[in-house]
């Protein structure tokens, strides 16, 4: 177990984006079992069915699954689809709004992606 949690957000959520960043850098590959409810309440010092209810929103999503008295494991294309997920996620909250504002400056398409070209050129300098 990975991370530290916040007041930015729902603590629930917060344990499903820890485990989906998990996944997401190998730590938990296809198939392999994640920590049951009780190790992540152990481990950050929260209630275990706060944790639940962040693995629930996995199992909902098609990425954990359970085995009947096993515990939770890690689905067959589980980076895949979560990647998927945060891709629409960006998609929604940033691209649109993006667009959304550019669209109130006046700003041509084209203009918005020089800017966006220009970004990209200066976070690769760095």
């Amino acid at each position: 177990m990975r991370g530290t949690l916040n007041d930015q957000s729902l603590i629930y959520l917060q344990i499903a984006q820890m485990l989906e960043d998990d996944i997401l850098r190998g730590v938990y590959r296809e198939e392999e079992q994640v920590p049951s409810t009780n190790e992540l309440a152990r481990g950050y010092n929260i209630n275990p069915a706060t944790a639940a209810k962040g693995i629930n929103l996995l199992v909902g999503d098609g990425i954990l699954y359970k085995k009947r008295g096993i515990g939770m494991f890690v689905s067959q294309g589980a980076g895949e689809r979560v990647r998927q997920n945060r891709k629409a996620a960006f998609y929604d909250g940033y691209v649109k709004p993006l667009v959304k504002e550019g669209a109130s400056l006046a700003l041509t398409g084209e203009e918005l992606l020089d800017m966006i070209q220009r970004a990209i050129k200066e976070g690769e300098e760095k």
